[in-house]
């Protein structure tokens, strides 16, 4: 699935991590991260809310391919393959933090940020996120625009708001019961 958005630069970072950290500590649940192109993005918006160490304990900036490999245990044929920035990918490296960490919900952040490394299947912009646990998994395509900064952020953006939106639906769910 590939996603164009553009509505993100209305969400502010600081208040999806203190949602996401209130919905951590209603469900008791730990999160991580695995980063490559927000090389850590995700991991610094949610630990700059005062008390994310009850909910958030280890996160992961895997940049190189071997790092993903010997960190994630994302299989080296996998990245020969997919690619880094690819579907595949992502889920490899939200299942290997997820079964690293201990964590019960993970992201996975991989992409072309910027400005070179883009090509005509993945042009700059191009962004693989998902979520899950070491269960299962699902990953979405993005592409955003603007410049290097501006794609980091708005993959940060995305990677919170879909950690979110997963636990407001176990709130619903469980409300519903």
């Amino acid at each position: 699935m590939v996603t164009s958005v553009s509505s993100l630069k209305n969400l502010d970072l600081t208040l999806l991590a203190q949602r996401l950290g209130r919905l951590c500590q209603q469900l008791k649940v730990e999160v991580t991260a695995a980063e490559s192109c927000t090389g850590g993005g995700v991991a610094s918006a949610i630990t700059a809310v005062a008390g994310s160490s009850a909910y958030f304990t280890t996160g992961y900036v895997a940049y190189a391919n071997a790092v993903k490999s010997r960190l994630l245990g994302v299989p080296d044929a996998m990245l020969a393959a997919h690619g880094a920035v690819s579907e595949e990918v992502v889920n490899a490296m939200v299942l290997g933090a997820c079964r690293e960490s201990g964590a019960s919900l993970g992201v996975a952040v991989s992409g072309v940020a910027g400005p070179d490394g883009g090509s005509e299947d993945k042009p700059v912009g191009t962004v693989w996120l998902a979520w899950g646990d070491a269960n299962a998994q699902q990953a979405e395509c993005f592409h955003f625009p603007g410049d290097r900064s501006a794609v980091r952020e708005q993959a940060v953006r995305q990677a919170l708001a879909g950690l979110v939106a997963r636990l407001d639906a176990q709130v619903n769910a469980s409300d519903t019961k």
